[in-house]
Order: structure tokens, then sequence, then C-alpha cells
């Protein structure tokens, strides 16, 4: 044990030491921070005006299109080429409704020096679509406004009701989008680490270092030491990246928030407050959404999820890296490698394929099973967690990926035992299968 506690605190101590660890444990939050700081920041205090001008020569659509953010329209009454010459010339965009061969609008072309927007072509579409669709009505003698009445916007709202009775309510858009993410989290993390120690044992393998090493200790004691070693290393860094990335976040909502946009949204709100009403009406939706979320955030366990993503990341790890070594210690080239990867490879492949099938049937018989297989269940069951999980079933997940990690490593060590002691032959897998029985 005291062996292994070395080699452990040798490979630990090595990696965190490297430039490669310290500059991706300084970038990785920063970039998980601009994820979600980019858009808000970007929406608020975008300053890019766009001017489109609208020729509109059906006379159907004047003064349909109002002003957008920071999109704004106006009217010319010129021929086609005049009108585009003179818009793209100050760069702005050009919406021509030309006059339709037989009955209605119902085509238009936007001139642009940039490709424009989504959101600007979707307005434009919106608007247009409207205005259409109100004409057609009016000519079968139909008030477009009896239309307009008719119509209801239907809110579904998901409430989960636990053993105990409490009710809780949900959104399962917030949830699938957190299990995808944690999927696919722990996919990226194990493969990565996992990379890095058969990378390790390689290097060290064509270097001749080991045969100076397994003197001292056994194969299966190194082979355990690098495992858990950068196991802890990447634990390290992903706690350091969550700790760094709320911090940058935080530092940017009481900073820049708080500073440049919440003045922005303070001027906005004291017009608001002087219109009257809407001002009140508007400081209502704000508080009843920001309830809203705080209730949703709720119904979510995180501990059970935190807990669970801990595990099932060092799980994981733990069961792959094993088979990582073993093809590690197999061959001496990285060109080698492809033939071995790839069926070890191909369920943490399958699981992140399947993502999708789970997050609407996270209960189904599919997503229930590849949540027991353990070569499956690190990316699965952390995808049907934040949806609600019996703790039996995350026992037994629990459970039988902890006993098949022991029995992957036993097998594993013995391919490891042998594969470092060869040099320059190329092992297929009938080698692997003579080394098993050894």
């Amino acid at each position: 044990m005291e062996k292994i506690l070395l080699i452990i605190r040798r490979e630990y101590l090595t990696r965190i030491r490297k430039k490669s660890f310290i500059i991706m444990t300084i970038i990785g939050p920063i970039l998980m921070a601009a994820l979600v700081i980019l858009p808000v920041y970007l929406s608020e205090v975008s300053t890019s005006m766009k001017k489109v001008a609208v020729l509109d020569e059906t006379g159907w659509f004047y003064q349909k299109f109002h002003n957008q953010g920071n999109i704004q329209f106006y009217y010319v009454d010129k021929s086609v080429q005049q009108a585009k010459a003179e818009a793209l010339a100050k760069g702005d965009l050009l919406l021509y409704i030309p006059l339709p061969e037989l009955n209605l609008p119902e085509n238009a072309e936007l001139f642009s020096i940039k490709q424009p927007g989504l959101f600007l072509r979707s307005y434009i579409k919106t608007v247009m679509k409207s205005v259409v669709e109100n004409k057609k009505l009016l000519a079968k003698g139909i008030n477009p406004d009896v239309i307009k009445s008719v119509k209801a916007n239907i809110n579904l709202v998901t409430i989960k009701v636990t053993e105990e009775g409490t009710e809780k309510q949900s959104n399962t858009d917030v949830e699938t989008g957190l299990a995808i993410f944690s999927g696919i989290l722990i996919y990226m993390f194990v493969f990565m680490y996992g990379a890095q120690v058969m990378r390790g044992v390689m290097e060290e393998k064509q270097s001749r270092i080991v045969e100076v090493i397994i003197s001292s200790v056994k194969p299966f004691q190194l082979m355990m030491g690098k495992i858990i070693g950068v196991g802890l290393v990447g634990l390290t860094q992903f706690l350091l990246w969550i700790v760094l990335t709320l911090a940058l976040v935080g530092v940017f909502r009481t900073g820049i928030i708080s500073g440049d946009i919440t003045a922005g949204v303070k001027t906005l709100t004291e017009q608001s407050v002087s219109a009257g009403q809407a001002g009140v009406m508007a400081g209502n939706t704000g508080n009843m959404a920001v309830a809203q979320i705080s209730e949703l955030l709720s119904s979510i366990n995180f501990k059970v999820l935190i807990v669970s993503f801990l595990f099932y990341f060092l799980g994981g790890y733990l069961l792959y890296s094993s088979l990582f070594a073993a093809i590690g210690g197999a061959i001496d080239h990285d060109a080698d490698a492809q033939q071995f990867m790839l069926p070890v490879s191909i369920p943490l492949i399958f699981s992140v394929a399947m993502t999708g099938v789970v997050a609407s049937q996270p209960d189904g018989v599919l997503a229930f099973w590849m949540s027991m297989i353990p070569f499956t269940s690190p990316v699965i069951m952390m995808m049907r967690i934040p949806f609600g999980v019996p703790y039996w079933q995350i026992g037994l997940s629990a459970g039988l990926l902890l006993l098949t990690f022991v029995f992957t490593t036993f097998l594993a060590g013995k391919i490891y035992r042998i594969g470092i002691l060869i040099y320059g032959k190329k092992v297929n897998y009938t080698d692997l299968w003579k080394w098993l029985r050894y």
C-alpha cells in the first residue's frame, strides 16, 4: 500500500506542476464563464444598430414593421435599383416587397452586404405572414379580430409529487438540458483523463523507465498508482474549474451587471414607471419570473446530482482508465492503439448517441437497462438523475459499476504486467487472450 501511495503522489505532483495543467485550469473556467456571461452581456449592451429600408410596392405593409431593439425600419419610395444602391452604400439592408403576379404578396427579397441575422429574418416573415393572413380573412368576410379573440395560449405546468405528498413545480426543458450536459461532461472527462493514463504508460514503456520501476514495485501496484494519481488530478482540475467559474460569474454579476448594464436597465425601468401602470406590471412580471426560476431550481435535488456526478465521474474513469492502461501497456505506438480503442470506446459513444432517446423517455426500458450496464451507466444514469430516479436504482447501478471496476482491473492487470515488458511486437487480440490465461 505504501508503494501505491508513493506512485500516486508522484503522478499527482508531476502532472499538476505541468504548464499544460496550469494553462487548462485557467482557460477552462474562462471559457465556461464566457458561455454564461457573453449571451447576457451581448443581449444587454449590443450597440450595433441595423437599419432596414422597406420598399413596399403593395402598400399593405406601411408602418407594419416596428423597431426591434437595435433594428430600425424606415420606408422609401424609389425604384428598386436606386433604393438598393442607396441602402447598401450606407451599410443598411433593403427589404423589397414586389407587387404579386396573382392574388396576395407571399414573396419578398432582403438585400444586404452581410448575412442578416436569424431574428431579423424571422421577424420580417412573422409580420408579413400576419398581414397576408388578415387580408385573406377579410377577403372571405371574416373579421381577423374574431380569430384573434378565440386563440388560446396554453401554459402547461409540470408538478412533481413526491412519495411524502409534497408538490414541486418542475420544468422538463431545464431537466433535459441539465441531463444532457451532465452526461456529455462525464463522457469528456472519462475520455480525456483515461487517454492520459494510456499515454503515460506508453511513454514510460517507450523510454524503458518502466523496467527500472518494476524492479521495486509490482506491475499491478504501478498501474493502480497511475490510475488513481491521474484520477485525483482530474478531480482537482474539475473542482478548481467549478470554484473559478462561479467566482468569475459572481464578479461579473456584482461588477459589470451592477455597473453599466444595470444602469441602462435602471433608466429603462424609470421610464416605464413614469408611464404609470406599465411600470408596475413590468415589475410584477420580473418578480414572478424570479420566483418561478427559484421554484424550478428548488425542484432539482442538487445534492444527489453533485454527489452522483462525482461518483460516476470517478467510477467511470476508474473503469475505463484500467482498460486504457492495459491498452497502453500492450502497444508501442499511438497508431497501434486504434484497433483496441474502438471496442473500448463504443459503449461510451453509444451512450452519447442515445442522449435524445434517454432524455425523451428517462423511465423507459432502454434508459433503465443502459443505466444499469456499467459501461454505459456513467453517462446514462447521470442523464436520468435530473428527472428523478429511485434511490434503489442509483444504488444498484453504483454497485454494479464498482464490481465491474474490480473485475476489469483484475483482467487489465494481467495484460499490463506482461505487455509493459514486450517491445517491437505488434500485439493482436490472440495475444491478449493468451496473456489473460497466464
